[in-house]
């Protein structure tokens, strides 16, 4: 199964664009939160209305994962906790979003909510817990966060990762985790797109400008990663320790078609 990540989009429409066009040539795509600008002048009930539509086109292509992120937070439940409310239209369409959990291919996938407080952070236990007991081959979480303490959490002065996360993969442990969150912790000395904990591997695209997004496609049947950026791009196997590498060249696997690699 090829897997397109992308995160942290906030609302640029060509960087959506990007990858709605190159939706078709993954087996799934996720999109691992922040979707919304909210510092943009644009009202985030508008945004949210063109999001959508991008969701939608999308998932016209090809099996889609949208989870939530700090950013999409846009009320508070009845708990006092903001949420975002607006996954009940993503889920609405039959996208796997927020808190639901799917098979796809020979993997498990589960997705989890941004949390607030103290009661959705239950809610993201209690679907982990729940989800553990399933009969799987392999499985993977979607999760805004990146784990505290990883170098995809570090953004060049300080971790800012998600505690919670960690202990769930020491528990778990997971074979993947999709992340997103720390745009700059790719870019930076010390900081990484990619990280184990055990034998959980952990990606975070991170986010930069342009038409194009930060991304990383993964094969799960070749066992590579790969991460795609105006920085440089690099790989990995998952089959042996963690090492990053220089791509100088696309492997079999992605070089037909080779949608998806950033432009020289």
């Amino acid at each position: 199964m090829k897997i397109l990540l992308v995160s942290d989009l906030h609302y640029a429409l060509k960087q959506f664009d990007w990858t709605a066009e190159a939706a078709a040539n993954f087996d799934l795509v996720i999109i691992a939160g922040d979707h919304i600008d909210i510092a943009g002048q644009l009202d985030g009930r508008v945004q949210t209305v063109v999001l959508l539509k991008y969701f939608r086109r999308i998932a016209a292509q090809t099996r889609v994962i949208v989870s939530s992120g700090n950013h999409d937070l846009d009320r508070r439940d009845k708990d006092g906790e903001k949420i975002a409310a607006w996954m009940n239209q993503v889920r609405a369409l039959g996208i796997t979003a927020d808190g639901q959990s799917r098979d796809f291919g020979d993997a498990f996938f589960s997705v989890c909510a941004w949390w607030d407080g103290p009661i959705a952070k239950e809610r993201v236990g209690a679907q982990l817990e729940r989800d553990a007991s399933v009969a799987k081959k392999r499985w993977f979480w979607v999760y805004h966060a990146p784990p505290e303490g990883s170098p995809t959490s570090w953004n060049g002065k300080r971790h800012y990762g998600d505690a919670e996360l960690t202990a769930w993969i020491e528990r778990y442990a997971p074979e993947i985790v999709f992340a997103g969150h720390i745009h700059e912790a790719p870019f930076k000395q010390d900081g990484s797109w990619v990280d184990k904990i055990g034998d959980t591997w952990i990606f975070n695209s991170g986010r930069q400008i342009g038409p194009t997004p930060t991304h990383v496609i993964v094969d799960t049947q070749a066992r590579e990663a790969v991460w795609f950026s105006m920085a440089g791009d690099e790989i990995v196997n998952l089959d042996a320790p963690l090492e990053r590498r220089e791509l100088t060249a696309l492997p079999a696997w992605l070089s037909t078609p080779a949608r998806g690699r950033s432009p020289a």
